[in-house]
């Protein structure tokens, strides 16, 4: 019977290689997948290499903001969220990640402000994802260092329907410990 596939089987495997053979594995890695050459590019730099947290942002951008690498944004929140969930496997600096997460918000709230009012589901994606920012840069200990962006999310959403301004405010009041000043 053949030998389930396993990372001890893979690290048994992979002690058996020559440092050559190793390096020419990772290689073809690289080559191969994408995510696996920005994670050694990532890694290897010692800090969240720029260029890679850009195009995951920019990634998040297109699918709101209009003029924005499109014309017309498709506002796919699936699109949106997946490429945080990439930059978060790859991702070794907390300020990076939490940068692209606020970026979704801000986003949703600029393709709001540009489009009008969108139905529910999409303000419900969007306070999910400010409530895990908030709780994110809490866990981080880095809510400080992007207070000011937090607030004028708030701002920017202070005419907009279906309670997102509300919503928002109560949620950075609750993990904040006060009520948001302007």
């Amino acid at each position: 019977m053949p030998t389930k596939f396993s990372l001890t089987v893979l690290k048994q495997q992979l002690k058996i290689k020559s440092v050559p053979e190793l390096v020419e594995e990772i290689a073809a890695l690289c080559k191969k997948f994408p995510q696996v050459k920005e994670y050694y590019q990532v890694t290897f730099s010692g800090q969240d290499d720029v260029a890679v947290q850009n195009k995951y942002k920019a990634i998040v951008k297109a699918e709101f903001i209009p003029g924005f690498k499109v014309q017309h944004p498709k506002a796919r929140l699936a699109v949106a969220r997946k490429a945080i969930a990439d930059y978060k496997k790859i991702a070794t600096s907390k300020y990076g990640l939490a940068d692209i997460m606020l970026t979704f918000v801000e986003s949703g709230v600029i393709f709001t402000n540009e489009y009008g009012d969108i139905e529910s589901a999409f303000y419900n994606s969007m306070e999910s994802m400010y409530e895990s920012t908030l709780k994110y840069l809490l866990k981080e200990q880095v809510v400080d260092d992007f207070d000011d962006r937090l607030l004028a999310v708030l701002k920017d959403t202070r005419h907009i329907g279906w309670g997102f301004y509300d919503g928002l405010c109560e949620l950075y009041e609750q993990y904040v410990g006060h009520e948001p000043e302007f």
